[in-house]
């Protein structure tokens, strides 16, 4: 299951004050490493008891979430074991046909080479934006008052501008006539790009992709790691400094373990967000680029749907994305349910 930007939000929220949290709280533990009774000796664990009334409070949100989902879930699966075609855009029934679809899916080499492509988009993107967001962060706990509140608005508006906004200003400065960034590169003395077509080329199309997508995410990984920053407590850097830490020292060994729950779930969410993302790369690829090259797990489910009235196959797809979506996020609920049993 995905999650909205506002979601993500509240999810990082919620992690650094765990983070916080556990960092504050002092480590209990006596000479044997553990707790002690008064006398010396190990004292017995409590065994935990059970309360009904947390899963209470929370019975209603997952009830309207399990509705919600149910029959949008329900009708893909439904669907991605029938066969759409010319007779049932005249009212005709879908044939029943079984996991052909996803026999279909796994046995096409198409469908595998967009697959692949895609989660190599995925991973390279989220590593970019993981890692620039987060320098952000540092940069931001960094420097003074001023410049942070520059660098703060100006993540702010590069987040909130709507994504054919962005498009339309990428498009204009990737334009293969009139294109700033064309007349740039030649202005420096690179001949070879005037005119230079930057989305005919899958490499080059990538490149293009990468850089907008990328520009258009780093904003909200900054914000939410610069959060789990300012929970880091000034004490605990300062006598690291004291003790001769440099500061690669102080950041491998100090601030990135106390964010680590932060990095993890806004990573989580950047993979999530980069394998199903469609808005940025069908835009582009209507300003050139080859469908047939350049198509993402998005932009292929489009295309087997709306573009040729596959609906059985592009809902097989669908599911099929959803197992990756499962599948990717459950060392992070493992993690999490870890720390719930500690």
């Amino acid at each position: 299951m995905s999650m909205t930007p506002s979601q993500g939000a509240a999810a990082v929220s919620a992690t650094a004050g765990q983070a916080a949290d556990g960092a504050r709280r002092p480590a209990g533990g006596g000479t044997s490493g553990g707790p002690t009774s008064g006398s010396g000796t190990p004292a017995r664990k409590r065994p935990r008891r059970f309360h009904f009334t947390p899963y209470l409070l929370i019975t209603p949100a997952v009830a309207a979430l399990l509705l919600a989902l149910a029959y949008p879930v329900g009708w893909q699966f439904a669907t991605s074991l029938k066969e759409y075609g010319l007779k049932q855009q005249f009212g005709q029934p879908a044939e029943f046909v079984g996991l052909d679809n996803y026999v279909t899916i796994i046995t096409t080499n198409a469908t595998w080479m967009v697959l692949v492509r895609s989660v190599l988009f995925c991973l390279i993107n989220a590593f970019l934006t993981v890692a620039i967001g987060t320098a952000l962060a540092t940069l931001m706990s960094a420097v003074p008052k001023g410049p942070r509140l520059v660098l703060q608005i100006a993540l702010l508006l590069a987040w909130a501008m709507p994504v054919v906004a962005v498009m339309t200003v990428w498009n204009w400065l990737f334009d293969w006539f009139h294109g700033t960034i064309n007349w740039a590169l030649v202005e420096a003395g690179a001949d070879g790009f005037w005119h230079h077509q930057w989305l005919a080329k899958p490499l080059s199309f990538y490149l293009v992709a990468t850089i907008i997508i990328v520009w258009m995410s780093v904003p909200f990984v900054a914000f939410s790691i610069y959060a789990g920053l300012t929970q880091i407590s000034g004490e605990v850097l300062e006598a690291a400094q004291i003790d001769g830490a440099g500061w690669w020292r102080r950041f491998t060994g100090i601030v990135m373990p106390m964010v680590r729950p932060v990095l993890a779930i806004v990573t989580l969410l950047q993979i999530i967000w980069d394998l199903r993302v469609f808005s940025q790369i069908r835009m582009l690829q209507d300003r050139g680029g080859l469908p047939s090259e350049t198509d993402l797990l998005g932009t292929y489910i489009y295309r087997e749907g709306v573009g040729s009235s596959h609906f059985g196959m592009a809902a097989a797809m669908s599911v099929f994305v959803l197992l990756i979506t499962v599948i990717a996020s459950s060392p992070y609920v493992r993690s999490l349910l870890k720390e719930d049993q500690a």
